[in-house]
């Protein structure tokens, strides 16, 4: 194990009830953190179908959470090396020419710092009130995605497609990074590593949500759609403080890690990280 590869960061439900972004953003840099990601969602509609995981705890977080491409602008504007990430942006609730005129900004404004994050969430109404169709919400979600790429890397770009729709179009600024930012599939679906390994340039999956091995199935995949499997990426979310798993993964090429952190109040938030903190030093 070479932790020298390694990169740790640290995903956090940003909420009008805990630290604001850019205070947040400040202490996760100032602790030597490599990552930052932010979750969205749009909003929670009350009558809504339950799930074994719709807990009230989780729930409510979910409907006071900043705009993610917000926030993250503004933690750009308070750190110098910390990648910002969204983890994840749901495309499902999100036009995806405005999506590409913002996410393009945020890269701009961070000087190539951002990973895009991209995912069609779970709750099954919120989507709907944005006009996308629960069971076609994947497809949604790679059509949107191949649209905002067009813009980004087209003097004139158009798309045709069952959801997304646009003639010869102009769209500026172009993202600083060339092509537009990385984007990751995130999601613990059965078909996921098939789906990054046909459109996304990475995978953010959950440690121990996904019934497979995560690095096994995206190198399979990548062989299927005879793509190279080193060019796709890997970011493991809710890694545990668990020595063996991160030797584990981190020898068998995933050099991405991300820990999650409870969205309490700011006295808990900076003790979660001091905690992370602390369990990472052990590995030095």
């Amino acid at each position: 194990m070479n932790l020298a590869d390694a990169s740790f960061g640290v995903c956090i439900l940003p909420t009008d009830l805990t630290l604001p972004p850019t205070d947040l953003a400040c202490e996760v840099e100032s602790r030597g953190f490599d990552m930052l990601f932010f979750p969205e969602n749009s909003h929670v509609p009350i009558e809504r179908s339950k799930k074994a995981y719709h807990h009230p705890e989780l729930v409510e977080p979910l409907a006071r959470m900043h705009d993610s491409i917000t926030a993250l602008a503004g933690c750009a504007a308070v750190t110098e090396r910390l990648l910002l990430g969204t983890g994840v942006c749901l495309l499902t609730e999100r036009d995806p020419i405005v999506t590409a005129k913002s996410i393009a900004s945020l890269d701009r404004v961070s000087q190539g710092r951002i990973i895009f994050g991209v995912a069609g969430g779970w709750i099954r109404e919120a989507m709907e009130n944005h006009g996308t169709p629960f069971k076609k919400r994947w497809q949604v979600v790679k059509e949107r995605t191949l649209a905002m790429q067009t813009l980004w890397r087209e003097e004139e770009a158009e798309f045709q497609s069952e959801f997304v729709n646009f003639g010869p179009t102009w769209c500026y600024p172009k993202p600083l990074t060339p092509g537009g930012p990385p984007i990751y599939i995130g999601s613990n679906h059965k078909n996921v590593a098939d789906r990054v390994a046909d459109y996304a340039d990475g995978w953010i999956p959950l440690h121990g949500r996904y019934d497979g091995d995560p690095i096994d199935d995206l190198r399979v995949a990548c062989e299927k759609a005879e793509r190279d499997h080193s060019e796709v990426d890997m970011v493991l979310f809710d890694v545990p403080k668990d020595i063996d798993v991160i030797e584990d993964h981190l020898n068998r090429g995933c050099t991405k890690f991300a820990f999650l952190v409870e969205p309490t109040n700011g006295e808990a938030t900076l003790k979660a990280l001091d905690e992370i903190n602390d369990f990472l030093d052990l590995l030095s």
